[in-house]
């Protein structure tokens, strides 16, 4: 039996699609390439749920939003997961936790499962203790948060999240696209323009080394309102506009990471911070806040630089450190790069057998008759 192809669902209740919902389709699509079923229940208009469904996964919706949703949701996925025999349910949200795992139960599913994403602050553990089995995370610092809110440890293992790893660009369209020359440094920031990016308190930063020096750039590639519109607002103020590049959102990531020097994010809050693994796989050093999982995904002196939360100078000074020891900078980037490309520790390949390898373990704890 413990060889034998796993049937999983994944329940999840938002509908828009950020890095959450992109964790779950890329561990659904490992995990089947792995040879294990899998299906999915979303809301009607969740962004998840036509994703799936274009990748060819069948997809459950119904309404989880509302009292009379959640106890209609509950029979409805009791009825999902006893016609599907399934041997895992893995929920990602407070609300399908609520909804989904009470259904679980009442089900007899084997082994339910929760997922935690992020590293804010845990008001309600009754989507962690009363209604899961288990729980996985996606970075040791979220492990910690729920095992400092008195979660038992042998119940949550980290399984970190992985990124996509394309062929390495031979080039980048990026210093043409802004007319810079190859003697230019560029400062790059890739990430969702929300408040919690700290999108300013790197502006503040790298002010004063823009003005003293005429070939270093900041190129910053995101969107979000109305995060988009301070930061138009601080770059005038600081009177950096004529250095400082807003790209939007932008599709072609890895060919704009390729063209950078250096990446920096002075991230307020972060679970884990992929995005400095997908730096790091262009060959990036990375300059982080030590908040969160980030110091998982940048390691100090190794692979790039750490700073604390909302510190401006210790930014400048990373800034400074990194853009004027060139050498330093090639350093940190090979070991980031050896790290991810080579080493394999956020291969999506990676992902799924851990993740398989835990499901299993928890699976024979759980009803050993069947799986041990």
């Amino acid at each position: 039996m413990s060889d034998k192809p796993l049937r999983i669902v994944h329940s999840e209740a938002a509908t828009s699609f950020g890095g959450q919902e992109s964790r779950i389709f890329k561990e659904m699509v490992a995990m089947r390439d792995q040879g294990h079923y899998l299906e999915a229940i979303c809301q009607p208009n969740a962004q998840l749920a036509t994703r799936l469904r274009d990748a060819g996964f069948v997809v459950h919706t119904l309404l989880m939003d509302g009292a009379l949703n959640v106890a209609r949701g509950i029979l409805s996925i009791r009825r999902i997961l006893k016609q599907g025999g399934f041997d895992v349910l893995n929920t990602h949200s407070r609300q399908d936790t609520v909804i989904a795992a009470s259904a679980g139960r009442l089900a007899g599913t084997p082994l339910i499962v929760r997922t935690r994403h992020l590293s804010s602050k845990i008001n309600s553990l009754l989507s962690y203790t009363w209604l899961p089995h288990r729980i996985t995370t996606v970075s040791d610092y979220v492990r910690r948060v729920l095992l400092a809110k008195g979660v038992l440890g042998s119940k949550v293992e980290t399984v970190h999240s992985p990124i996509a790893l394309p062929p390495m660009p031979e080039s980048s369209t990026l210093r043409a696209e802004l007319g810079l020359a190859a003697s230019d440094v560029i400062v790059g920031c890739v990430a969702v323009m929300r408040s919690n990016k700290g999108h300013e308190i790197l502006l503040e930063a790298i002010a004063p080394l823009l003005k003293s020096r005429p070939n270093l750039h900041l190129v910053l590639v995101g969107a979000g309102s109305p995060t988009y519109e301070r930061v138009v607002h601080k770059v005038s103020e600081l009177d950096i506009a004529s250095q400082t590049h807003l790209m939007g959102a932008r599709k072609d990531v890895p060919n704009l990471l390729v063209g950078m020097d250096l990446f920096c994010l002075a991230t307020k809050e972060e679970a884990s911070g992929t995005v400095f693994v997908e730096a790091a796989a262009h060959g990036l050093a990375t300059i982080g806040t030590n908040v969160g999982g980030v110091a998982e995904m940048v390691i100090d002196g190794v692979t790039g630089l750490l700073v604390p939360k909302d510190d401006v100078l210790g930014f400048r000074q990373a800034i400074t450190r990194l853009i004027d020891d060139p050498a330093l900078r090639k350093k940190l980037g090979q070991a980031g790069y050896t790290r991810v490309r080579t080493e394999g520790m956020f291969h999506i390949q990676t992902l799924s057998r851990n993740t398989e390898r835990v499901y299993r373990r928890w699976l024979a704890e759980l009803a050993p008759q069947r799986y041990a």
